[in-house]
């Protein structure tokens, strides 16, 4: 997600490469990175020398595993970091401010997979001390790489069991579809090609028409038709009863990863 987003920024003009610098850990992921963002200046830790930027667009993204948050955050708060943007699923925005230590601000953000192509959608957060200046310029850096929504952080949850996971829901959904063309005596090539287009197809309507997805499903549903005997089918399996059981499971999965 680091990446994606510093692709993002630097696609879009937000910054230019002498503007951002890295700190990665691990000398082969260094070696990546330097190949893959030529000019941006990437370290092994930060220090104080990558604190110099007094505006209102400086901050760090932190990007790692969320039991090394707090560790990371305790580095960045030695060297002088005063606001940070947490890619970090799970870990409350408190926990980050009291590693940083003083009053920093924390934004949490919640994004997901397909920020990597660009149409990411990212729910934001604001913590204890962070201000409206301080959630325009995270808004600013995830937008970089798509839709942007400000919630509580209360609501992180629930948007980490639905957006955040909800890709994967998708691809499971597209990998059936796949396979059942497939079994019908469609190539998988071709199969692919139908389901790929007709989800995207789907999604722009739903998105353009600004239509309820009730409404829409209900324009392809003819009385007696063949969408008709599918739909029924799916509903006799309960599905849309599995697709809300596995938010719920995946939004106190979330909830479990701070308590």
């Amino acid at each position: 997600m680091g990446s994606a987003l510093l692709g993002g920024l630097l696609a879009s003009g937000w910054a230019t490469p002498a503007q951002v610098a890295v700190a990665e850990t691990s000398t082969a992921r260094r070696e990546e990175l330097e190949r893959e963002f030529p000019g941006v200046l990437i370290v092994d830790v930060p220090g104080k020398d990558l604190v110099r930027d007094p505006s209102d667009r400086s901050g760090v993204v932190l990007a790692v595993k969320p039991d090394g948050a707090e560790g990371a955050c305790r580095v960045l708060g030695a060297v002088g970091v005063r606001r940070v943007l947490s890619v970090v699923a799970g870990i409350p925005s408190v926990r980050l401010e009291t590693a940083l230590g003083g009053q920093p601000c924390v934004v949490r953000a919640m994004p997901n997979t397909p920020a990597l192509v660009g149409a990411g959608v990212t729910a934001l957060a604001g913590g204890s001390h962070a201000t409206s200046a301080d959630l325009a310029w995270a808004e600013a850096v995830m937008g970089a790489v798509g839709a942007v929504v400000r919630l509580p952080e209360r609501l992180l949850d629930p948007v980490t069991g639905l957006s955040g996971s909800g890709p994967a829901y998708f691809f499971l959904v597209a990998e059936a579809l796949i396979e059942s063309g497939v079994q019908m005596g469609l190539t998988r090539e071709v199969s692919r090609t139908l389901v790929v287009e007709t989800m995207l197809g789907s999604a722009k309507l739903l998105a353009e028409t600004g239509e309820e997805p009730a409404v829409l499903r209900a324009m392809v549903t003819s009385p007696a038709g063949t969408t008709a005997a599918g739909v029924r089918a799916l509903e006799a399996r309960a599905v849309r009863s599995a697709f809300m059981e596995a938010v719920a499971a995946a939004t106190e999965r979330s909830r479990s990863l701070h308590r």
